[in-house]
């Protein structure tokens, strides 16, 4: 094995650990929080804390990357996410528990934001799509086995944070053997100015590409974090609960890779139309389906299948549309945009749950899919991609 692939598969097995522990903390802390008595309302404000911390970092996160390339970036957010993991069991208090969340949403943003620019960038255009569903793949399977770890709250609250810790910690050690690596250094990253310049081309060229991830990351968060409290109330047990997140997570992953090889062959918003249209028809269908563990089970199985690569997808299409200069802005701005979703999801969920308790939960996911998919459609028609030189002469 060459050392660009090396390189990948440890960068994607990071991403694993990383989805491993958000996977746990979302469904496990809303249960803890509900089984003490907090509204849905404040519990879907505590999941925003990993939310909030992403959105705070990210207009600082371009400048460390490109100075100090990848590894440092990579190393810092790694180191973060392990520190707060390991804080957990010290103190339970919600505003203690919020700002763990909130340095874990820096930690797992940096640790993002570095591994997903060095794939992006160093990835040949007609393997683009499968290398970026890999490392879709890989954080999905992690956030898949996350939720299985709920249940052991009833043996001891501490036993899920000492086991996510002890992985991330393992992971963190795999960083140190890379070897680092910088992106373009054609851009001036210093002055305001020049930043503003470059989030504007950016956004130009990239806003439809920016959809999918902040429909994601509202599908993922208000999953994660509100159902647990809705099915709570609806009569679901915690271990049903955690096996319909987890039927998501496997759907999510058995077509991941599939569907970024299709984007590679038939194009990037002709499949992203598709899973779109079909995680409508897929959460609107659960939505009459709730009396039904099995039945519930196969649509949120089928959803996962059709909406779960909806993050990397997007990825790769502001790839497709962004000059390569501007990759690194591009997927910084996709994880903000994924945070604003995220940051939207649980609170917005958990205000859905308290005032419209004779409306489905799962109808708040196929309407906001509903609309991604209506404006890829209207405006997602491919640019055209400057050159470096147009871009430093416009």
């Amino acid at each position: 094995m060459n050392k660009e692939n090396t390189r990948f598969w440890i960068l994607v097995s990071i991403v694993a650990i990383s989805g491993f522990s958000q996977g746990m903390l979302l469904p496990l802390i809303a249960i803890i929080f509900e089984n003490e008595g907090i509204s849905s309302s404040l519990n879907g404000l505590n999941a925003t804390g990993l939310y909030i911390g992403i959105l705070l970092i990210s207009p600082f996160m371009e400048y460390p990357l490109r100075k100090y390339g990848y590894k440092p970036v990579i190393i810092l957010g790694g180191f973060l996410v392990v520190l707060s993991l390991v804080l957990f069991p010290f103190w339970k208090s919600f505003w203690f528990w919020f700002i763990l969340r909130l340095l874990i949403g820096i930690g797992d943003h940096a640790l993002h934001f570095g591994t997903q620019t060095w794939i992006t960038s160093s990835s040949p255009e007609h393997k683009r799509g499968r290398n970026i569903s890999l490392y879709g793949l890989f954080f999905g399977v992690g956030f898949a086995i996350g939720p299985l770890m709920a249940p052991l709250v009833k043996v001891n609250e501490t036993l899920p944070f000492i086991i996510s810790s002890a992985l991330c910690l393992i992971a963190w050690v795999f960083i140190f053997t890379l070897k680092n690596d910088f992106p373009e250094q054609t851009i001036e990253v210093n002055s305001l100015k020049e930043t503003i310049k470059r989030f504007k081309k950016a956004t130009k060229y990239g806003w439809v590409a920016f959809l999918p991830p902040l429909g994601y990351g509202f599908l993922e968060a208000s999953l994660n974090g509100s159902f647990p409290v809705y099915g709570l109330r609806i009569g679901l047990e915690v271990s049903s609960v955690s096996i319909l997140l987890t039927s998501f997570a496997i759907g999510a992953i058995v077509f991941q890779l599939p569907l970024g090889i299709l984007s590679d062959k038939y194009g990037r918003r002709n499949i992203l139309m598709i899973i779109l249209f079909a995680g409508f028809l897929s959460f609107t269908a659960a939505s009459f389906m709730e009396e039904s563990i099995i039945a519930l089970t196969i649509c949120l199985f089928i959803a996962g299948m059709v909406v779960g690569s909806t993050f990397s997808l997007g990825i790769s299409f502001m790839t497709d549309l962004m000059p390569k200069n501007l990759l690194p802005t591009g997927n910084l701005l996709c994880g903000v945009a994924f945070s604003i979703g995220s940051l939207i999801g649980p609170y917005l969920g958990g205000v859905f749950i308290q005032y419209f308790k004779s409306i489905s939960f799962f109808n708040i996911i196929s309407i906001m899919l509903l609309f991604i998919f209506l404006i890829v459609v209207i405006f997602g028609q491919k640019q055209a991609v400057p050159n470096k030189e147009s871009y430093f002469n416009s």
